[in-house]
């Protein structure tokens, strides 16, 4: 009788998805879409064709705010052979306010984000680009982009598809490099290829390979070329990340994109350079960056190149969505007229927001005070500007 009660209790007050609900369908679409749409996340168009449901329903059940008929979660859920548990949602009152973004309290926001946040927001077509490029031998994608726009996040989505399509895959993030060991470029390359192998999960083996009467680039191309390379048959993507880093380094930059550049031809030349067709690179630096290295020597204007934009208008609305804010248009709107499209000051303002609920107004009224969630990031510019005031002008004027 008691269970009996509770059903129709739910029935008719309706049940709102559960955030092990939502994590449970984001893992089944992702592996759905991973096999049957290119890897690419279904858009709500495709989702309704697949569940019978229409697009209004389905944005309700995915907003998590409002709730919706039990039979509807099931259908949803059966979609994607999932069985449908209580733990799959809750009733309304067991819930915070509707008022309240419910979404983004049970998570945390870390910047870059992880292959399966749920706040990583596609643009369209990039990462479809990036899949396509590094599944070609001997690829070589160049991301570039401002600070804070996403290119780490990048490396981490395609880290994963690559795991995926037997690819191994390292990442090298340079701005986690002591700079010890950017005193000579053979200090810097052996510590490259230590952080390879070890992160392939094989035995250091530089003390074999490596002979310092042939120089750091050639050790190194030898070190990769007869050993890391030929251990397994599946092609390694080797992702770094940032490297701005080394401008400030010019006889190591030199030599380092001076041999990845021969990496990437070498991989050019057909069956008898086979062994670096199985190399596949990807790259990210800052637009802005003031590149040290003659063009003939750079890996940045051969291969594919990829600009990361700012968020567009619908870029900002599903993200204000996904938060859990309502009409997510006007904060993308209002929100967008003040950042710009900027995907990480987005993100910042919208966890901010959900964490400590207040008006939209008075949250773009404080953003430049010297306390606001922007501080560090405008006292960031300001330093950005006086480095570059000292460049051109004099150091003393009278």
């Amino acid at each position: 009788m008691e269970i009996s009660k509770t059903l129709t209790e739910r029935r008719r007050r309706g049940v709102i998805l559960s955030l092990q609900g939502w994590q449970r369908l984001q893992a089944s679409e992702r592996l759905s879409a991973q096999r049957d749409n290119d890897d690419y996340p279904y858009t709500l168009e495709q989702l309704s064709l697949m569940t019978g449901l229409s697009t209004n329903t389905l944005t309700k059940v995915r907003r998590r705010q409002k709730p919706v008929d039990i039979s509807t979660l099931d259908i949803y859920f059966q979609s994607f052979s999932l069985d449908l548990s209580e733990e799959d949602y809750s009733l309304p009152e067991t819930l915070k306010s509707a008022t309240e973004p419910t979404f983004a309290k049970e998570i945390s926001f870390s910047s870059p984000l992880s292959c399966d946040s749920p706040l990583y927001i596609h643009r369209s077509p990039i990462e479809r680009s990036c899949f396509q490029e590094i599944l070609i031998p001997g690829a070589l994608v160049r991301v570039k982009a401002p600070s804070q726009f996403g290119k780490t996040s990048l490396l981490n989505i395609l880290a994963e598809y690559s795991k995926r399509h037997e690819l191994r895959s390292v990442t090298i993030n340079l701005k986690l490099l002591d700079r010890s060991f950017l005193d000579s470029t053979n200090k810097f390359l052996k510590w490259l290829c230590a952080i390879v192998t070890r992160s392939l999960d094989l035995p250091v083996q530089l003390e074999e390979y490596w002979d310092d009467l042939f120089g750091g680039s050639y050790s190194c191309t030898h070190y990769f070329e007869t050993y890391l390379l030929p251990q397994d048959s599946r092609p390694l993507l080797l992702l770094v990340d940032g490297v701005d880093e080394l401008f400030a380094y010019p006889e190591v930059a030199l030599d380092f994109f001076g041999m990845l550049r021969a990496w990437y031809e070498q991989g050019s030349y057909g069956a008898s350079h086979e062994i670096w067709q199985q190399l596949r690179l990807v790259i990210t630096h800052s637009m802005d960056a003031n590149f040290p290295v003659s063009p003939h020597q750079s890996p940045l204007n051969v291969g594919v190149s990829i600009l990361l934009p700012a968020f567009n208008l619908m870029q900002m609305k599903e993200l204000a969505f996904r938060y859990g804010f309502e009409p997510s248009e006007l904060y993308a709107e209002a929100l967008g007229n003040l950042l710009g499209g900027h995907p990480y000051l987005l993100q910042l303002s919208l966890f901010h927001l959900s964490q400590f609920p207040q008006s939209l107004e008075g949250f773009i009224a404080s953003a430049t005070a010297y306390d606001s969630v922007f501080s560090g990031h405008l006292r960031r510019q300001g330093e950005l500007l006086e480095d570059a005031y000292g460049c051109v002008l004099p150091k003393n004027r009278h």
